[in-house]
């Protein structure tokens, strides 16, 4: 992103869209979002321009980087992308293969990795260890699923601007505004940064805090915002 930073207009309108599954920036510009193939036909039209700056793609919702080959033509690139799910994730590998399990009900077989008195106690369990695993899994889910979700939207706030904004004046002091819960503070931050930078963060913000107020419901388990950011990480 170092090679446009002198290209951004902060006061230019926005062109983030209200909900999409992906989203694609070209520079500090929203290029695109929607689904895979309006990606994939905007991102091919953008690099018909020899002068296009650097394109990244992310899923709206995590802000996991979305690598596609752009190769050949729009038709050759989603033939290309078939193993991709509809947010454009790869899918799981062996996610349709038949093997061990019932696949007919959507049962797959992975191995999984235990000490001995962990399947010395998942043996006896009535039904043996596969039904016992599941029992745990699906009630681990219920039980910290708003949790979770309040997690996830706050890592693709931390995802989205580690990779759009870590260059940007206040980068540093905005992400502690945002674990810090001072929303203010860090809106009169990011004020001036590019648009559409500014506005899909602004999005994700959003999201986080009313996941972040769902978990903290009566009921639910305890969710706290890290005071601090998390360290480095893959964006991916």
């Amino acid at each position: 992103m170092t090679n446009a930073k002198n290209k951004w207009d902060g006061n230019a309108e926005s062109n983030v869209a209200a909900t999409a599954g992906l989203i694609a920036f070209e520079g500090p510009r929203c290029l695109a979002s929607g689904d895979l193939a309006e990606i994939v036909g905007k991102v091919k039209a953008a690099m018909n321009n020899p002068k296009h700056l650097p394109v990244l793609i992310f899923d709206a919702s995590s802000s996991r980087q979305v690598e596609i080959d752009f190769r050949g033509s729009v038709q050759a690139v989603l033939e290309r992308l078939g193993d991709y799910s509809a947010s454009g994730q790869p899918r799981v590998p062996g996610q349709d293969r038949r093997g061990p399990g019932r696949p007919r009900l959507g049962v797959v077989g992975r191995e999984v990795t235990l000490l001995p008195r962990h399947w010395d106690w998942l043996d006896a369990q009535p039904g043996g260890a596969s039904v016992a695993l599941r029992k745990l899994v699906e009630e681990a889910r219920r039980s910290n699923k708003e949790k979770d979700r309040a997690r996830q939207s706050q890592d693709a706030v931390y995802r989205f601007m580690s990779v759009m904004a870590g260059d940007l004046y206040g980068f540093e002091e905005a992400l502690r505004a945002f674990y810090r819960g001072n929303k203010a503070a860090m809106e009169d931050i990011i004020r001036p940064w590019p648009a559409d930078i500014r506005d899909q963060i602004r999005k994700l913000v959003a999201t986080a805090d009313r996941d972040h107020a769902a978990a903290a419901q009566p009921g639910n388990p305890a969710a706290t915002r890290d005071a601090s950011p998390p360290p480095p990480a893959s964006a991916g």
